[in-house]
């Protein structure tokens, strides 16, 4: 069985106090860093943009987990490896051209993940699973944290990962939004990979703690 990751989500920590957040994900159990990256267009809301996320490279110790949601990613695919980023994925809705752009992706050294909303059908992806190394199923609506889980995303992962195994992919499921230890078990045996957890991490009492508890519902 291959371990099953933990990807707490930067939009959630203390601004603050970042160094400090970062350096706690550091030396926790969680895998990876998971960084929105939000325009204002594509979602309502803006994050963080290229400063911060140099910042964040400077003092991450693991993968770097980027999640764009912005329009016309492709411009910017060359800044984001040049900045860091181990894996870059891109909303299936904001490319019109998303093969080219999972190539240019690789062609810079990242992993390729292509994020879909609740409204999109998984079946849209069969054509290029075995090029996707990561499908992040968002679990709520993009853009904002603290949202509620929608229910769907259990039989929407099973199908998703009924097409992998189908088409012998290298794919890794993410589920991105309202991941608790409620729902984290669930989330796995219906073929999750990866968990990012923002909220529900960072407004805990102990973080180190929270992570600890997920990684291990998340690998029992």
């Amino acid at each position: 069985m291959t371990p099953k990751l933990i990807a707490p989500s930067v939009l959630a920590a203390d601004f603050a106090n970042l160094q400090r957040d970062l350096e706690m994900i550091n030396s926790s159990e969680a895998d990876w860093f998971h960084i929105d990256i939000m325009d204002g267009v594509f979602v309502p809301n803006i994050s963080f943009g290229m400063p911060v996320l140099k910042a964040i490279n400077e003092h991450a110790k693991k993968t770097i987990d980027v999640h764009l949601m912005i329009v016309d990613p492709d411009r910017y695919i060359k800044e984001f490896a040049t900045l860091g980023a181990n894996i870059l994925t891109v909303h299936y809705e904001a490319c019109p051209h998303l093969h080219r752009t999972l190539q240019a992706i690789k062609a810079e050294g990242m992993k390729a993940g292509v994020a879909i909303n609740p409204h999109t059908n998984v079946e849209l992806l069969k054509d290029i699973i075995q090029d996707i190394d990561l499908v992040c199923v968002m679990s709520v609506n993009p853009g904002f944290g603290g949202q509620s889980f929608i229910e769907n995303t259990y039989s929407k992962v099973q199908r998703l990962k009924e097409m992998i195994v189908t088409h012998n992919a290298p794919t890794l499921i993410e589920i991105d939004g309202g991941v608790t230890d409620k729902n984290a078990s669930q989330l796995i045996n219906a073929g999750a990979d990866v968990l990012v957890a923002g909220s529900y991490v960072f407004k805990s009492e102990d973080p180190l703690k929270t992570i600890k508890g997920l990684k291990e519902i998340a690998n029992s």
